[in-house]
């Protein structure tokens, strides 16, 4: 099974207009949509509050981008919201993190169908079955099988019952971090927003191509450009191409 490049999305994620995290801002990256000619992107909504949402929405209407296939959203946000999105910009993918965390404020049961659950805690089939399926972050599976086996074990069991309907990929440290981008210290992980040099994608060769879904999102806080080349690294890579 061959990968292709149309499975992988540019991103605009958020986590710098939160925490200050290194990389580019959202800004930058919907001001570099115009200059690289980019037509469809993913969206990270995820450090946005509905304020600075509708200020991204509005900057995206003045570019040349016509698809958000994908979208990461929150849970404060409610369906005219997701309606927005599929009207204007044709998105068909959600995901979010479980209930357990961040319990809908709103309800989006129009939506359950195309929203699939991320990976930032272990699974939950009950929870699942309520939605479209799951949404596999890499980085985050490879955290639990260096830290967190047993995690890491009850989501391998998972992923055979349950489809995969999108990704998050970032990319993962060579050696253990102890701080994460949001500030908070003393927490263990190898994932990283930013990357600094191809080969940290190199740890996707672990995972076989059926759990690449059509929706694969780049998680990263590098600007479009540079997310484009770490595209273009990883198809080759997953495709064993020179």
């Amino acid at each position: 099974m061959r990968l292709q490049k149309e499975q992988f999305l540019v991103a605009i994620t958020t986590i710098s207009a939160k925490y200050g995290a290194l990389g580019n801002s959202w800004q930058d990256k919907i001001k570099e949509i115009d200059e690289i000619g980019l037509k469809k992107a993913a969206i990270f909504l995820t450090c946005l509050n509905k304020k600075q949402r509708q200020e991204m929405y509005g900057l995206l209407e003045k570019t040349s981008l016509k698809k958000i296939p994908f979208a990461h959203i929150k849970s404060d946000m409610d369906q005219s919201e997701l309606d927005y999105l599929a009207s204007r910009f044709k998105t068909r993918v959600f995901n979010t993190h479980s209930e357990r965390q961040f319990p809908f404020e709103h309800n989006l049961e129009q939506y359950k169908k195309q929203i699939f659950i991320e990976n930032t805690l272990p699974w939950d089939k009950q929870e699942i079955k309520k939605f479209a399926g799951l949404c596999l972050d890499f980085s985050h599976l490879h955290d639990d099988e260096l830290l967190h086996k047993e995690n890491y074990l009850h989501n391998l069991e998972v992923l055979k019952e349950f489809t995969v309907g999108c990704n998050h990929i970032s990319a993962t440290s060579k050696s253990l971090l102890t701080a994460t981008e949001d500030g908070r210290t003393n927490i263990q992980h190898y994932d990283k927003h930013l990357f600094s040099d191809l080969s940290e994608f190199d740890y996707l060769q672990n995972y076989p191509p059926e759990l690449f879904s059509n929706f694969c999102a780049m998680e990263l806080e590098n600007s479009l450009a540079e997310q484009l080349t770490a595209i273009d690294y990883i198809v080759k890579l997953l495709n064993h191409e020179p």
